[in-house]
């Protein structure tokens, strides 16, 4: 009884123990979203504060704008690019530490330039403008020049499957294709079908036309019962209601309600089905 007690008491102190860590993982699921959606809203908010103070207000103060802008806009570009195609392409984490580094570069921009723009002094933004012009292209090339290498290499895997799935493609076409042959009596590895007429050559007898008669020549015996034990199986092959032994199979039609339907297909009609 004592060991049953404590087997249930075991139990519901693992139950609470599981109910606690679930709990645990989604609170901390539901923070990492309400935090994600917090900082996608702050990011908007400033870009679209951002685009309006360097419509409305021309100056030092719309150039900033635009430079706060330009570097967001580039360095955002590059994070997606890279951290979305991480998790196909491994060889794209060294990338993405070199973007790191970048990014520490760009953050500091980004807080100078926020800190010009409650600068009173115009006139010393005037000065420091070219400079601060200056490494943001600097930045800006960086970043692109990553962004538009991953997209290259991630274009050129893409072409490459492309091809060798083309390949893989007409392979299997020319093997679903298997009954035709090309029908052509200049082939010398084409067999003859038996009653049908050959053409002559150099050391083939020419055949007799209907009601002719073939003489022989000088040198040449008449062989009745092999000649006309040859022609009795030609016509016999001739007159057969099947198919001739060298000819390719027939194909059998496929039942319509038994194939796959797809999205891109129509349903077959009523009336094809019960036929």
């Amino acid at each position: 009884m004592e060991a049953a007690v404590a087997i249930v008491g075991l139990l519901f102190v693992l139950f609470v123990l599981a109910g606690v860590f679930v709990t645990v993982k989604a609170v901390k699921a539901a923070k990492r979203g309400v935090d994600r959606t917090v900082a996608h809203a702050r990011r908007t908010v400033e870009d679209t504060t951002l685009r309006a103070r360097q419509l409305a207000q021309p100056g030092v103060v719309g150039e900033l704008a635009q430079l706060r802008l330009s570097l967001r806009t580039s360095m955002r570009a590059t994070q997606e690019v890279l951290y979305g195609g991480s998790p196909d392409d491994a060889s794209l984490s060294e990338a993405i530490g070199l973007f790191e580094r970048l990014s520490a570069h760009g953050h500091e921009l980004d807080d100078e330039l926020k800190r010009l723009e409650r600068e009173p002094d115009r006139a010393t933004i005037g000065t420091r403008l070219p400079d601060l012009r200056e490494r943001l292209e600097r930045i800006t090339h960086s970043a692109e020049s990553l962004r538009w290498a991953a997209r290259d290499r991630a274009r050129k895997f893409a072409d490459d499957d492309l091809a060798s799935l083309s390949d893989q493609i007409d392979v299997e076409s020319g093997a679903l294709r298997h009954w035709t042959r090309v029908e052509d009596a200049t082939d010398p590895l084409r067999a003859p079908v038996p009653g049908r007429p050959e053409s002559t050559g150099p050391g083939r007898p020419e055949s007799a036309g209907p009601g002719e008669t073939k003489t022989p020549g000088r040198g040449q015996a008449t062989d009745g019962p092999a000649r006309s034990g040859a022609a009795g199986s030609s016509d016999a092959a001739a007159r057969s209601w099947g198919p001739a032994p060298e000819d390719p199979p027939a194909i059998t039609a496929r039942d319509p309600r038994t194939q796959p339907s797809y999205p891109w297909q129509k349903a077959p009609r009523t009336e094809d089905t019960t036929r």
